[in-house]
């Protein structure tokens, strides 16, 4: 087993819910890559097909969040008396 296998190994055992965006969006891609790349048993691509769902959502709950941190700066800002409303 090289060291990538040992790692791609560690990542599949860790909770995904605990990962930051960045490292759930990398492990994601290299998801996407490994099953782009074909070659894997029936097993293991669903096992990995699997984890990529797992690791979509938490990007996606991630990107949420700041979404509505965004929207909640903005909303605050214009709620100050004098404040310039922000252009789009």
């Amino acid at each position: 087993m090289t060291d990538d296998d040992r790692a791609s190994q560690d990542r599949a055992t860790q909770d995904p819910a605990i990962l930051g965006y960045e490292a759930a969006r990398d492990e994601l891609a290299e998801v996407v890559r490994r099953l782009e790349a074909g070659g894997l048993s029936l097993e293991d691509s669903l096992t990995l097909w699997e984890r990529g769902e797992q690791l979509a959502a938490v990007c996606e709950r991630h990107l949420a969040g700041a979404r509505e941190r965004i929207e909640s700066v903005i909303a605050a800002r214009e709620q100050q008396p004098g404040a310039q409303p922000l252009t789009k």
